[in-house]
């Protein structure tokens, strides 16, 4: 028997010693193969940075001509990929005091500054949470055996974030302008020299937008059967008319969609999205109705190195729906403020505040808001936007002492009640709750403080549904069967009593 054990022992010895000795000659053969076959040896040393999923600042190239050698268009790609990842990694640098792939995008005297900064900051324990959001560079020279460039990169817009013993201390935006040279090695641009030749801080002012002409009287509008999906497969424009037909007979002329930042394409926004969009567009514009258009829902990451992704989302839809007549404004965000405990308030803020620059960068003609989900958060930013914009679901009898006070707060902006609304939800996981005849209660009561304060108002919402995905309101029963009645049509397409209140007639 303890032979039998040995034998069996030292064949499966044999065995793995054989499976490993032919793995290792394919993997060398292998390797002989990539080199012999016109493959670049650099590259499979080389730690390639995939900005186009994770770094997309914005770059204008000055192309009026440089010293030395022609520059073709195939090598100003090269180079501008290798730049903007020489910054990314530098970026992930400073905000994980990491040395990690700093020697791919940088040449040896380049990145001793740069680890000598990371050296400093470990010690005073200080982070730096950083991007660029645009880049204008202009080459100066292209040498002759094309292994060096001279190029100026001016009004770079810089956002930098510190932290100590990771609290937070500071942040500021600059505008700099850099001398930097990159040498050609291995096939890839690498820095050699980047020189801050001078810096002044971003002028963050921005002038308000034109006025609302008329009180907005609106709805926050899904079709029935694609809540939170308005744009998914089964988009159909014909109902999206007819309940906009609806809407405008009910005598309102408002409504707000939302745009998800994911199912759009992020920062690669789908052309068959903006496509669907723009029909809605068309379908209000055909029934008299102006549309606020929410951006980035389902969207809360917000960390600083997305940034540049979330503004090339921005630029294009902006860009694409500036001039529609029936835009009447962009909200930024839906309820950002319920992230604030998450993903930290301060980060949520400073994400806000940019965004609003490029809107209004890109538009100045429409006005800018953000859809606080209560009235207590609705000051903040209110010097940055055109309109303050909160959402209610408190008690309706305190509404218009809370109105008051905000207007009290907030004298030179418009304020627009962006979401509120009752459910009419009675059943098994609420034996006690709301009824029809409840729910139109509320909203004749509301009704009338709004035209006794000329409140502009936009209610929650058309339809009752019959799924609300577990992203809007979770998994709990009772949360999820109220949400599903807050409309003014009950889920066999019938008027409910609250219809008569959906707008002051």
């Amino acid at each position: 028997m303890v032979n039998t054990n040995k034998i069996i022992f030292k064949s499966i010895l044999l065995l793995s010693y054989l499976i490993i000795t032919a793995v290792l000659l394919f993997l060398i053969s292998s390797l002989y193969s990539y080199f012999n076959t016109g493959a670049d040896r650099s590259k499979i040393l080389h730690t390639k940075i995939k900005k186009i999923d994770q770094y997309l600042p914005k770059v204008t190239w000055l192309e009026d001509g440089n010293l030395g050698r022609e520059m073709n268009a195939q090598t100003l790609s090269e180079i501008e990929s290798n730049y903007l990842d020489a910054w990314y990694i530098k970026n992930i640098a400073f905000s994980t005091n990491s040395k990690i792939g700093v020697d791919a995008y940088y040449t040896e005297s380049a990145r001793k500054n740069i680890f000598n900064i990371i050296q400093a900051n470990k010690k005073e324990k200080i982070t730096i949470e950083r991007t660029t959001l645009s880049h204008n560079p202009d080459i100066f020279l292209f040498s002759e055996d094309g292994q060096l460039v001279v190029l100026e990169d001016k009004n770079v817009v810089e956002y930098k974030r510190v932290f100590k013993d990771n609290k937070f201390i500071l942040e500021i935006t600059e505008i700099a302008n850099y001398k930097v040279i990159l040498l050609l090695e291995d096939g890839f641009w690498r820095i050699r020299h980047l020189v801050k030749e001078s810096v002044s801080e971003f002028n963050k002012k921005t002038k308000a937008s034109p006025p609302i002409s008329k009180t907005i009287k609106g709805i926050n509008y899904y079709p029935q059967a694609t809540p939170w999906n308005m744009f998914g497969s089964d988009f159909d424009i014909k109902i999206i008319l007819k309940d906009f037909n609806l809407i405008k007979t009910a005598n309102l002329n408002t409504i707000r969609i939302f745009v998800p930042y994911k199912d759009f394409g992020k920062a690669k926004v789908s052309e068959s999205k903006l496509n669907k969009l723009r029909k809605v567009l068309d379908a209000a514009e055909k029934n008299d109705l102006k549309v606020i258009i929410t951006l980035f829902d389902f969207y809360g990451n917000y960390e600083v190195l997305d940034w540049t992704l979330n503004h090339r989302h921005v630029e294009v839809i902006v860009t694409a729906f500036k001039n529609h007549n029936a835009l009447l404004a962009w909200d930024v965000k839906n309820e950002p403020n319920l992230d604030f405990d998450s993903r930290g308030r301060q980060n949520v803020i400073s994400w806000l505040e940019q965004i609003i620059l490029l809107i209004k960068s890109i538009d100045k003609k429409h006005a800018v808001t953000i859809g606080w989900s209560n009235i207590s958060s609705a000051s903040i930013l209110k010097d940055k936007v055109d309109l303050v914009s909160f959402h209610y679901y408190e008690d309706k009898d305190a509404f218009e002492e809370r109105y008051t006070d905000l207007k009290e707060i907030i004298k030179d902006k418009p304020l627009v009640l962006g979401e509120f609304g009752t459910t009419s939800y009675r059943g098994f996981w609420k034996p006690f709750g709301s009824s029809e005849e409840k729910q139109a209660r509320y909203y004749k009561e509301m009704q009338a403080v709004f035209a006794k304060n000329k409140i502009p108002f936009i209610s929650w919402t058309l339809y009752d549904f019959n799924k609300i995905p577990k992203e809007v309101v979770g998994e709990l029963p009772w949360r999820r069967n109220a949400q599903e009645h807050y409309g003014f049509i009950n889920k066999n397409g019938e008027k409910k009593k609250s219809f008569k209140y959906i707008s002051k007639h």
